[in-house]
Order: structure tokens, then C-alpha cells, then sequence
């Protein structure tokens, strides 16, 4: 049970992650957003990513072994690492219609996959 609430609370955590690292992008197209300078941009932003660390750190101390969770923190980063990509991939083909995943896009994320096999083998 551990390990799902883990995962979970790092899905929460990327989302805002990336909301508060790419979303700004978008903010200009949104009417109360368009006229903010970057110091506004900047705040907005950091508060979003307020709400990553509200998840991130209660997902790794319930999901580190050392706290009595089922993963090293080896696995936690790449566990995050994954899902960060999976996020930021939904978050672009969604968000950012005009960018386009390419087949050199998809073998890096493979490797990636390979890294968390390769990280979670015993």
C-alpha cells in the first residue's frame, strides 16, 4: 500500500512540477495572465511548485525503505524520473499541440524504462 501511495503523491507532485516549469508558457494566452511581467510570472509559478513539494516530500518518506516504505532511494529517483516523463509527455501533447513527439523522442524514453529495469533488478 505504501508503494501506491508513494506513486500517487509523485504523480500529484509532477503535475504541479510541470505546471509550475512549463504552464507559464501558456499563461499569455489566458486574459488575466497576458499583461503579468516575469517577477509576477516567477511568484505564480513558485507557488505552484509550493503544491510539488507538498506531495514530493511525503511521497519519499513513506516510500523510502528507511522509513519502513518498500523502495531504496536509487529507486525513488528513477520512479520519479519515469514519471516525470509520462507527466510532461501527457502535459505537451495536451497543452502544446504545435510540439511533436518524434521517434527519437520515444528511444530515449525506452532507455529510460531499460534504466528503471536495469535499477530495479536484484
Amino acid at each position: 500500500m505504501r508503494a501506491i501511495y508513494t506513486i500517487l503523491l509523485l504523480v500529484l507532485s509532477n503535475t504541479f512540477m510541470t505546471f509550475a516549469w512549463y504552464g507559464h508558457l501558456k499563461f499569455r494566452e489566458l486574459k488575466w495572465f497576458e499583461n503579468l511581467g516575469i517577477i509576477s510570472i516567477i511568484f505564480l509559478s513558485w507557488g505552484l511548485a509550493l503544491f510539488e513539494y507538498v506531495f514530493q516530500v511525503p511521497a519519499n518518506r513513506i516510500g523510502y525503505r528507511e522509513n519502513g516504505g518498500p523502495f531504496s532511494l536509487v529507486e525513488l529517483k528513477v520512479i520519479q524520473e519515469i514519471i516525470t516523463l509520462v507527466v510532461f509527455s501527457v502535459f505537451t501533447l495536451v497543452l502544446f499541440r504545435n510540439e511533436v513527439l518524434r521517434w527519437n523522442h520515444l528511444v530515449g524514453f525506452v532507455f529510460l524504462v531499460l534504466a528503471a529495469y536495469f535499477i530495479f533488478r536484484k
